[in-house]
């Protein structure tokens, strides 16, 4: 296919993108390749886009390469996937003649290519079969292809569908792909990722970010210079230009384009009025200048356009016009249309798309057209568009409900509403459905039980979505009404509680609303039930274990002789729950039966929360390759019944495995993502916040350290997630200690073990006692100390809990550490660090070993050596590189010669090991006396080591460091010191 399918209206010169031009041409020539180009509106993406494949097609022995283009559109209809399928039925006859029989499943997606498609296959039982073999069908069709450029515009107006199928792509692009995805991101959905959730790209594929950011006052007079037939702009007319324009492409281009119009050929432009109009006034002026330069028909052609708001077909947008005039027979285009159309796009106000669409350039232009309507004709032009819309089989209901909302015809958008919702809702797009309701519930004229029903659909699509925050206040209003019926005023608030608790992180107000709830629901003893078993969930608030109990048994027994599957489930996973996290040891076989309850939606919904609450449960107790099914296993049963919530909750608990299990290459990056995609959702947020907060602790970074982990909990205790919590002020505790303030640190951890003594669950302190006995022990309370010891120990009797069982036997260790008992000591924690390997929890693992290395040094045992330069060389392993500093250094001051890992040859003009470590802390912005404290080195010795990544990466200064070589390419490092793995660790 030619590259004019992209049919962009060519405008001036492009200037101003050289770098990104060039990276983006690069990757176009080295498939298989992603490119995300991201910018806000008018900032050039699609003119960045056209360019690179210009010059990707003109190089020299450039194989011919097919492109693709489509784009999203901002009306999403509950249909997925329609973008991708778009710019593959353009293909035609172009198609190959022996396609893979899996391209079948394209048929009932693009019946017109019927006839050069393969036979459509049996369709499977299962949902998310179907969509996997839609995408292998996608993914054969384009490897059939061969080099093919497949463009996608405005990605984040893209379906749930639509982003997965990209994702799959990404994931696994065919050898001959080049795949470009722009958007913007101030519009991407809540989380703030292009493709819904993270992607990896598989080794080999090449993948470019190209951010678009607006045009220096040097690229503005290049392009006004350009467009003004190269007589560039004084230098204090650019400057005035860029202000005014703020640098955006399109604005300043239409204002260029404005002020060209009223020069006389030949002529200088007239700037005397720039200086005193405002961008957002100057566009719409623009506009307006321009629409009253077009014929009248022309003119309606394109107010008709920016009614219909979306690119359009001929047929609809002569409909629409039809409002300026005389109305056309059904199934008859106005007279004059084609031929106003064709005016307005040789005036560029228009433009045309694949599929014989027509629509503004950009959203700015259709925005400024629109807002010049009187409100007479945009009710009356809406209205022609509900009337033609309304005829089209199927219906689009959400363009549909748009319409009839502006025409004000309220009782046609409540009913496409509620039917887009229903579309939606069977489409699984939960978040379109939240949406919908959302903008029903916020119309004041909806009578009492009404608005009633709505709410109460609304608060339980809500529940198992992502977005909290509108919701919560629309339902707290609707509570509000007097008039509401006392049982669906419960079902309401039932499932508002659970929005607090669940997605807003707002423990005490949702407890208080979900026993209200309960009471409100004495004749529905089913939700009542479920906000019974909501209430058992031990990790809300900070009441004791045997309020949990109570509250599980009851709901027990409302449901004993209930026939609701799904509704017996979600009582018996939650009480499930709740004896996991207390280490009950025969609760494990009555979870494996649960795996088996999944005959409806419902019922895998109810287990595929049981399975995250499990894993949740699973990864406080060291069970950590049974918190790995069951996580699999809810994400899997998630999926399937379109449960955003629940999908993202098992992501999280995925973060903090990757912790205790080692794998921290690329965690800090997974973490961080997984606060963009939740937006804020609490127990998501909490877990990303403290294992970011632990890994900055690793690395030396103590404000980023302290900001994450009290974010995770402690800044709000009443209101975070008490799991976190404990293991969060560990942190914290460790943190105050690293740096000195052992009162502190003493005084956080004893806070913390206040609140488990109060919540009666000690299998939760597996991380937090043996800080608690370290930092005693620091503050010389070593009968304190032991008394913490014992009494942990009595909790953990008969309790299947073996991550606490490990600690446990370190607190003994360092108890034996502070009384002078050496061997006891090696003893204690030899048996904690065998533990923790077993689980596996490396970095634990090698802090008692080092432990265990250092009694015994004390006890004049060689093999002291020895066991801690093994504990160096585990660190190490991890990227636990302060650690591993620190046993070089306690290696150093016994005498024992430490081999270097780092070696003086082989090295020239790149940087070493160590002096990549130290080019991180200063580009952190870290003095050469913080840089030592935290690699356990002297002054001296870092002031050379600078010297050197001064030289090589050829700077003058520390502060060009952090852009020659940014913090953020570093690998995740290793933990702070401490002494709550073993009490001998001083700083």
């Amino acid at each position: 296919m030619p590259y004019a399918v992209l049919r962009s209206p060519q405008t001036s010169r492009f200037v101003g993108r050289g770098d990104e031009l060039g990276a983006l041409r690069e990757a176009l020539a080295t498939a298989p390749s992603v490119a995300f180009v991201e910018g806000e509106a008018g900032i050039g993406k699609t003119r960045l886009i056209h360019e690179a494949l210009r010059e990707a097609a003109g190089r020299p022995g450039a194989p011919r390469r097919r492109v693709l283009a489509g784009s999203c559109l901002p009306l999403r209809e509950p249909f997925p996937y329609g973008p991708v399928v778009d710019l593959l039925r353009g293909l035609g006859e172009d198609l190959p003649s022996r396609l893979n029989p899996v391209c079948g499943a394209l048929r009932a997606y693009m019946p017109e290519l019927a006839a050069v498609l393969p036979p459509a296959p049996d369709p499977p039982a299962d949902h998310r079969a179907t969509q996997h073999r839609l995408f292998r069908a996608v993914r054969a069709l384009l490897e059939a292809l061969g080099h093919t450029v497949v463009v996608v515009e405005d990605v984040h107006w893209a379906d749930d569908g639509t982003r997965d199928l990209l994702r799959f792509l990404v994931d696994a692009p065919p050898p001959g792909l080049s795949l470009v995805l722009s958007y913007r991101r101030e519009d991407l959905p809540a989380g703030g990722l292009p493709l819904g959730r993270a992607h990896r790209c598989p080794p080999g594929t090449t993948e470019i970010r190209v951010p678009l950011h607006p045009l220096d006052p040097a690229a503005v007079s290049a392009l006004a210079a350009a467009m003004t037939g190269d007589r560039p702009p004084t230098e204090e007319l650019a400057a005035e230009l860029h202000r005014t324009t703020a640098g955006i492409p399109f604005v300043l281009e239409e204002t260029v384009r404005v002020l060209s119009a009223g020069a006389r050929g030949g002529q200088r432009l007239d700037w005397d009025g720039l200086a005193h109009m405002r961008v957002p006034a100057l566009l719409l002026e623009a506009t307006a200048d321009r629409m009253a330069q077009l014929p009248t028909a022309a003119a309606d052609a394109v107010r008709a356009a920016a009614v219909v708001r979306v690119p359009a077909e001929e047929d609809l947008i002569a409909d629409v016009m039809a409002a300026f005039g005389p109305q056309p027979r059904t199934g008859e285009r106005a007279p004059a249309a084609g031929a106003a159309l064709r005016e307005a796009l040789q005036a560029g106000m228009l433009h045309e798309e694949d599929g014989g669409r027509y629509g503004f350039r950009h959203t700015l232009a259709q925005q400024a057209v629109y807002s010049t309507l009187p409100g007479p004709d945009r009710h009356l032009l809406h209205r022609q568009a509900l009337t033609a819309l309304a005829r089209r089989d199927p219906q689009p209901l959400v363009r549909l409900a748009y319409h009839a909302r502006l025409c004000g015809d309220w009782s046609a958008w409540y009913r496409y509403c509620e039917q887009a919702v229903d579309a939606a809702h069977a489409m699984g797009d939960t978040a379109l459905v939240v949406e919908l309701l959302e903008e029903l519930l916020c119309d004041d004229r909806l009578p009492t039980r009404e608005r009633g029903r709505l709410a109460a659909r609304l608060s339980t699509e809500a529940a198992v979505g992502l977005a909290h925050r509108r919701a919560t206040g629309l339902l707290r209003r609707v509570l509000r009404d007097a008039g509401l019926p006392e049982g669906l005023r419960g079902e309401i608030r039932l499932n508002l509680g659970l929005l607090l608790n669940n997605q807003a992180g707002r423990y005490q107000e949702g407890r208080a609303d979900t026993a209200t709830a309960v009471a409100e629901l004495r004749e529905r003893p089913a939700l009542a039930a479920r906000g019974m078993a909501a209430l058992a969930m031990p990790s809300w608030g900070d009441e004791p274990l045997h309020v949990h109990q109570r509250w599980i048994e009851r709901a027990e027994e409302l449901v004993a002789a209930r026939t609701d599957g799904a509704l017996r489930i979600a009582v018996r996973g939650n009480h499930l729950s709740l004896r996991l996290s207390t280490g009950s040891p025969t609760a494990w076989e009555q979870a494996e039966a649960l795996l088996g309850q999944c005959r409806t939606v419902a019922e895998r919904r109810e287990v595929a929360r049981a399975c995250g609450n499990i894993a949740d449960a699973a990864t406080c107790l060291g069970h950590y390759e049974a918190a790995r099914r069951y996580r699999l296993e809810g994400r899997r049963l998630a999926a399937e019944c379109g449960a955003p919530y629940l999908e993202s909750i098992v992501e999280g608990t995925a973060l903090r495995l990757a912790w205790y299990t080692g794998h921290w290459d690329g965690l800090a990056e997974r973490a961080r993502n997984a606060l963009g995609l939740v937006g804020g959702v609490s127990g998501i947020a909490a877990d990303a916040h403290l294992v970011l907060g632990l890994l900055a602790s690793a690395r030396g970074e103590w404000e980023e350290a302290e900001a994450r982990l009290r974010d995770a909990g402690p800044a709000d205790p009443a209101n975070a997630p008490a799991t976190i919590l404990a293991a969060a002020s560990a942190g914290l505790a460790r943190l105050r200690l690293a740096c000195g303030d052992a009162e502190a640190g003493c005084a956080e951890a004893l806070r913390a073990v206040a609140r488990i003594r109060k919540k009666g669950i000690w299998t939760w302190a597996a991380d937090l006692t043996p800080m608690a006995v370290a930092a005693l022990v620091r503050r010389a309370r070593h009968a304190e100390a032991a008394a913490l010891t014992v009494e942990f120990g009595e909790r953990l009797a008969g309790r299947d809990a073996p991550l606490a069982a490990a600690a446990h036997r370190a607190c003994q260790g360092i108890l034996a550490t502070a009384q002078g008992h050496p061997q006891d000591a090696v003893d204690a924690f030899t048996e904690a660090r065998a533990a923790y390997a077993a689980l596996p929890q490396p970095y634990s693992a090698a802090r008692t070993g080092e432990a265990a290395a250092r009694n015994l040094l004390a006890a004049g045992e060689g093999s002291g050596s020895g066991a801690l330069a093994q504990a160096a060389a585990e660190f190490e392993a991890l990227g636990a590189i302060r650690d591993a500093a620190r046993c070089r250094r306690a290696l150093r001051q016994s005498g024992r010669v430490v081999p270097s890992r780092r070696g003086r040859r082989g090295y020239g003009g790149a940087l070493s090991p160590r002096e990549a470590e130290v080019a991180r802390l200063v580009a952190l912005g870290r003095t050469n006396r913080e840089i030592a404290e935290v690699l356990f080195l002297s002054p001296r010795t870092v002031e050379q080591h600078v010297a050197r990544v001064l030289r090589k990466l050829n700077v003058a200064s520390r502060a060009q460091v952090a852009t020659t070589r940014p913090a953020c390419e570093e690998p995740p490092e290793g933990a702070a010191r401490g002494g709550e793995g073993g009490g001998a660790a001083h700083r």
